[in-house]
């Protein structure tokens, strides 16, 4: 039997050795072509490899022509509503007379600010509105024209009713009131659509290698590219805004009329770039019912009590069938839209200390010696302050960290922008201050002791001491503001990019309700104490907000890659496949 044994043991041997040895040739052979993908030079246009995507330099895209048309059209509309509701203050505010300076309604201040932080927050409420119209219905390049028409009439109405016949036929308060209505329903209409619009315009949803000039390798990263759209839209928009630049003069010269009269004509030029370019943009189509959709599965997920419960494969697994008429897909896409709502939910705390600035900053600066400078004038060092600082942050300093790897994502930017904004709010309060340690009227500015061939004249501190407070504003609205546009299309479903804008923009509405709440504060000397309290009130925001959220920045390139498979194709490629 042994020899039987070694006669079976001795030939098995060689066998099963070369066995193991060819084994471990195909295994070497296999880890060495896994090798040599992982290190084989992606060729141009392709997507990185992990490693390539940590070790090489991320780059940003330049913009297509019909995303800077779009972004002509924001600054057309955002000259017309600046240059506009930057003299509302004052035509609500002062009499007619002149005793206070230019105004038409008289309603001092307390009734000024109620009504234009109204306009605030209409303005800021409509956009759902447009959203649903644009989702649902008819796609966001067709809302944007139907509210631009819209926005048009309620601008004749101002202009028709602030003419000075129609002032003295008692005829200004109503069409004021009529005029901001209308208007608030065009601006809506136009705001939760064109900011998307804007970022469709950019078609790459996955990275890719290029080479650039100088030879090196780099990765091109939509999510940057989306951020550099943000950052030159914004800029259009501040650019717009400017228009206090000019509106304010022809107010203190000519008449409120003539400065109302130049917006609308302005809005007319951007109404004809939306409607003579059509050809140019890429027009997503509408997705029928996607908003009655989201709003049944948010029902479902609050009734069960359960995020995935409107999942058509939860469905089948608990009820036996499917009830519903999306996949599992759009659920996931579902969630992560609610996750920027509850970014969201922070900012009207940010919007209220951002509104200061058109309103009881405006007031502020009249009580200081203008030195022929018009008190609603200053607010253009809002929009100047952001035209300095977006090339700056774009050219120079986010380049820089890039190179240095140092991250910079969007819930940090925003929690620095809440900061920032504290800081605006500190500063008005120190310069109120200095308009109650200063004569002739001390804690009551604008007495009679002030007077000068019968109107009041403001205290003596120089106007221009209020400058830094509009920086510390505009550059807290790079961070803030640009951040949550960014935020707001990059988590928003392919399908409800304008509702999911609307939800962003409602959070200023809720930022002027809660400023409407704070008008019986805006009287001297208590609105010295209220700039100190929304100081403090955006700082601990700011701290709170990133310690909550800080760990979507860890999730922020998966939750960005949802996209990257989606396909809605826009309505050029629509017609060509129907024509096929």
């Amino acid at each position: 039997m042994a020899s039987t044994d070694r006669e079976i043991d001795t030939p098995a041997a060689p066998h099963d050795n070369d066995e193991v040895a060819q084994h471990a040739v195909l295994n070497e052979k296999a880890m060495d072509a896994d090798l040599d993908k992982e290190n084989q030079i992606t060729p141009d246009g392709g997507e990185p490899t992990l490693s390539e995507k940590t070790s090489l330099r991320h780059v940003a895209e330049n913009l297509p022509l019909s995303a800077w048309l779009v972004a002509v059209v924001e600054l057309c509309e955002r000259f017309t509503y600046y240059g506009m509701s930057g003299l509302f203050q004052n035509y609500v505010q002062r009499p007619r007379d002149g005793s206070k300076g230019r105004g038409a309604l008289g309603m001092d201040h307390q009734g000024a600010t109620g009504l234009t932080t109204f306009f605030q927050f209409w303005c800021y409420v409509t956009p759902i509105i447009g959203a649903i119209v644009a989702d649902q219905y008819l796609g966001k390049y067709k809302t944007i024209v139907l509210f631009c028409f819209v926005y048009i009439v309620g601008l004749l109405v101002l202009v028709c009713t602030s003419i000075p016949t129609a002032l003295d036929h008692g005829s200004g308060i109503g069409g004021f009131i009529v005029a901001i209505l209308i208007i608030g329903l065009g601006t809506g209409g136009i705001k939760s659509n064109v900011a998307p619009l804007i970022a469709d315009q950019y078609k790459r949803k996955k990275m890719a290698i290029t080479t650039t000039k100088k030879g090196e390798r780099v990765v091109i990263d939509p999510s940057l590219t989306i951020q550099r759209i943000y950052m030159i839209f914004y800029g259009c928009i501040n650019l717009g805004s400017l228009s206090l630049l000019a509106t304010p003069y022809m107010e203190l010269y000519i008449d409120f009329w003539p400065a109302y009269l130049l917006c609308l004509c302005m809005f007319m030029i951007g109404t004809l770039v939306i409607v003579l370019g059509r050809k140019f943009y890429v027009v997503r189509p509408p997705q029928g019912s996607i908003i009655t959709d989201a709003f049944r599965a948010l029902w479902i997920m609050i009734k069960n009590r359960n995020m995935d419960a409107p999942k058509p494969s939860w469905q089948n697994e608990h009820n036996g069938m499917s009830a519903v008429n999306w996949d599992d897909h759009f659920i996931d896409e579902l969630k992560r839209a609610l996750v920027a709502c509850r970014v969201f939910a922070f900012y009207p705390i940010y919007w209220v200390v951002y509104g200061q600035f058109s309103g009881n900053f405006v007031t502020q600066a009249g009580q200081m010696e203008g030195h022929g400078i018009p008190n609603d004038l200053m607010q253009n060092f809002d929009p100047i302050s952001v035209l300095v600082f977006i090339p700056i942050l774009e050219i120079a300093v986010y380049p820089l960290m890039r190179r240095m790897k140092i991250p910079f994502p969007p819930i940090t930017r925003i929690a620095l922008g809440f900061i920032v904004a504290s800081l605006a709010m500190m500063y008005a309060a120190i310069v109120q201050h200095l308009i109650y340690s200063a004569g002739p009227c001390y804690g009551k500015p604008l007495c009679a002791a002030s007077e000068v061939d019968g109107a009041a004249q403001g205290n003596r501190v120089h106007i221009a001491i209020q400058t830094p407070a509009y920086m510390f504003i505009g550059m807290s609205e790079i961070f803030a503001s640009v951040s949550g546009l960014e935020y707001a299309y990059t988590k928003a479903p392919p399908s409800m990019k304008s509702f999911v804008q609307s939800m962003y923009l409602l959070t200023n509405a809720f930022g002027s309700a809660l400023a409407e709440a704070l008008t019986p504060a805006a009287f001297d000397p208590a609105i010295m104490w209220m700039f100190t309290g929304l100081a403090c009130a955006s700082f601990s925001c700011g701290l709170i907000f990133y310690t909550i959220f800080r760990h979507l920045n860890a999730k922020e390139d998966d939750m960005n890659a949802l996209d990257a498979d989606d396909d809605i194709p826009d309505e050029a490629e629509e017609r060509r496949k129907s024509k096929e």
